[in-house]
């Protein structure tokens, strides 16, 4: 069964990946270069600049995809996560400050856009997505300022759960971006090993982002025209 939902996200991936190439490329070709290079002797601007192109050409993908006020919404979210993974190599708090903005937008979105009849399934995701994402990483850090910051997390991703947005993208892809998060907790508060979340914590993080910006616009480019 896992198996299977794997290889339906995957093929979905691939049919949105050949209709639109050039941003979703662009931003994988990114993704992967800074995998590739991330603790290599290659580093300063030009490393922290390639990290944020990954996300940063999903927000350029998003705008230019549908003229939907959610659309733009959805840019601004993933505008300021690629700044907020820039800033991360430079100011580790203002990074998380800025992540925590675009969690806000994001949240936004997805609340103005909830399902009608959520199943109670779903319902069950989102308050577990909401509770146990800030009492795992209080846990793992005994940190308040990380527990509000991952309320802030769940919060989005419960929403996400709750949207009218295709789950096995944009839900998904909430909950690779709070597993992403989650190790980068743990690795602060010194619970797991360090290769580990080098080699985890970017291809988690990357892939939601994607699965996020790919689900939203698959709904609302039916909606309005695309920018040519």
């Amino acid at each position: 069964m896992t198996g299977d939902y794997i290889l339906r996200v995957w093929g979905k991936m691939r049919r949105t990946l050949a209709d639109h190439r050039p941003w979703l490329l662009l931003g994988i070709i990114a993704a992967i270069a800074f995998f590739l290079l991330m603790g290599g002797r290659l580093g300063g601007l030009f490393l922290i600049a390639i990290k944020g192109i990954a996300v940063g050409s999903l927000a350029i993908y998003a705008a230019r995809k549908s003229h939907l006020p959610d659309a733009r919404l959805l840019a601004l979210v993933l505008a300021l996560s690629a700044v907020a993974d820039m800033m991360l190599e430079l100011y580790f708090s203002a990074g998380g400050a800025i992540f925590f903005a675009a969690w806000v937008a994001a949240l936004a979105l997805y609340l103005r856009n909830l399902r009608e009849r959520p199943a109670s399934s779903q319902k069950l995701a989102a308050v577990g997505l909401l509770i146990f994402t800030p009492v795992i990483a209080w846990l793992v850090t005994l940190s308040t300022t990380v527990a509000i910051y991952a309320l802030m997390l769940g919060a989005m991703a419960g929403a996400a759960w709750m949207s009218r947005f295709p789950r096995y993208r944009t839900g998904t892809g909430a909950v690779l971006v709070i597993a992403s998060n989650l190790l980068v907790f743990a690795r602060v508060g010194g619970d797991i090993d360090l290769s580990l979340t080098d080699w985890l914590t970017w291809p988690l993080y990357f892939s939601g982002q994607f699965l996020i910006a790919t689900g939203v616009i698959q709904t609302l480019r039916y909606e309005a025209p695309a920018v040519r």
